[in-house]
């Protein structure tokens, strides 16, 4: 299976950065062709101009200044998101991202005034992410980076995909054995792809 793994971390030494690494190694381990889009190393520019945004509903030409990421993205039978949440969200390159090239003929069409999903090729969405903030924290305020995955990336997809949301709350608290148990529950996670 081609995996798009999409991590979202400036700092290599981080926790999100060895889950990341985790992901990577246990798909390739498993035989998967994994495409490792690393926005940060990449210099990946999350902001849309203005010019993008005039041509955004321009089919024909929308993803002219992205088409790399989008040929990326379709070529993709899974997509794997790996980030921290900051302040209830996602890192700004990471929703850069799904701006600049999630775009109307990418992963979406619209036919009378509704869109539908075409990014039909991926079969498999996972997110992978870790909070500062308690569970609760983030009931509390609706959880956005879990309902989007699940909800809008998924709407994006094959109607029949394997959506799985991973997520470690309270990092800042979290011993080395509840963090270790996590990077166990992601490999298991990524072996099931």
């Amino acid at each position: 299976m081609r995996a798009l793994v999409l991590y979202a971390h400036p700092c290599e030494e981080s926790f999100v950065s060895a889950l990341h690494l985790r992901v990577v190694e246990t798909l390739r381990g498993q035989g998967h062709d994994v495409d490792d889009c690393d926005l940060y190393a990449e210099g990946f520019q999350p902001v849309m101009t203005a010019d993008e945004r005039r041509f955004y509903h321009d089919v024909a030409s929308n993803r002219a200044p992205v088409a790399e990421y989008v040929e990326r993205l379709r070529r993709a039978e899974a997509l794997v998101l790996v980030f921290p949440v900051w302040n209830f969200g996602y890192p700004a390159i990471l929703k850069g991202f799904f701006d600049r090239v999630f775009l109307p003929g990418v992963s979406f069409e619209l036919a009378n005034g509704k869109a539908r999903g075409a990014l039909t090729s991926i079969t498999r969405l996972i997110g992978v992410a870790t909070y500062g903030g308690s569970f609760a924290r983030a009931f509390l305020v609706g959880d956005p980076p879990r309902r989007t995955v699940t909800r809008a990336v998924r709407a994006a997809v094959r109607p029949t995909a394997r959506c799985r949301y991973l997520a470690l709350y309270d990092l800042n608290r979290a011993t080395d054995a509840k963090r270790g148990a996590f990077l166990t529950r992601v490999e298991a996670a990524m072996r099931q792809l």
